[in-house]
């Protein structure tokens, strides 16, 4: 029996943003959405997740999510079986990135957020194409069932997240880093940048996505989700 796959919503996201991913894998093995919307620090989020997540999981994690798997790597590596990390940055925050966050916050608060979230997301984040808007159409209505308190803890997440180069290096499980090329918020730099720092990591780059590679291109992201969950465990 194939393990649980727990899967890490990216920020402002909720389990939509893996639909075409739970259609097709549900049937094939367990599946859990873990959300990463409460908690004002990384550590916070992770722990809490840990005391509901299986006692074992492949664990894959989109943006803000895939900040939280490595932090549940770090914290729990024993218990994690395998890890996929998309659109990710395993750098801390810097100081400009932080300080940037504040306006937006402050917008938030004051029932902007529609303003905030057409900044953050912008077309060019994502492949060009007739799938465009309607993946940032998508995107706006999760942010808005979310709603600014979210986005508020969010921020101050991401504000305050650590850098995982060391937990990413030590990492001992079959892991896949995939990307897509229109990807100007995490571009395939940086993701190969993580890639080598993994020592058993496949780096996957689709060419006609952006930072959603699993809406964008649904049906290549779940071949590559297939092929890394049928990989046969790395023994520790």
């Amino acid at each position: 029996m194939v393990e649980p796959l727990v899967l890490l919503p990216g920020m402002m996201c909720d389990a939509r943003l893996f639909g075409p991913q739970i259609a097709e894998l549900s049937s094939e093995m367990p599946i859990m959405i873990a959300p990463v919307t409460q908690g004002e620090r990384v550590e916070e989020i992770a722990s809490s997740l840990l005391e509901m997540l299986p006692q074992r999981f492949a664990l894959l994690g989109s943006d803000l999510g895939a900040v939280v798997a490595m932090e549940i790597l770090r914290r729990a590596e024993n218990r994690v079986s395998r890890i996929a990390l998309m659109g990710a940055n395993p750098l801390a925050e810097t100081p400009v990135m932080a300080a940037n966050r504040e306006p937006e916050i402050v917008k938030a608060r004051s029932g902007r957020m529609a303003e905030v979230m057409s900044t953050a997301l912008s077309p060019d984040h994502l492949a060009p194409g007739p799938q465009r808007m309607e993946v940032m159409a998508l995107v706006a209505d999760m942010a808005e069932v979310l709603g600014a308190d979210v986005f508020i803890r969010q921020s101050r997440a991401m504000q305050r997240r650590r850098d995982q180069q060391a937990v990413l290096r030590k990492c001992k499980v079959p892991a896949l880093v995939l990307c897509g090329v229109h990807d100007a918020l995490c571009p395939v730099k940086r993701h190969s940048f993580m890639a080598e720092l993994i020592p058993s990591a496949k780096l996957t780059v689709l060419e006609n996505s952006g930072h959603y590679p699993m809406l964008e291109q649904p049906m290549e992201t779940t071949a590559a989700l297939r092929e890394w969950m049928g990989l046969p465990v790395i023994l520790r």
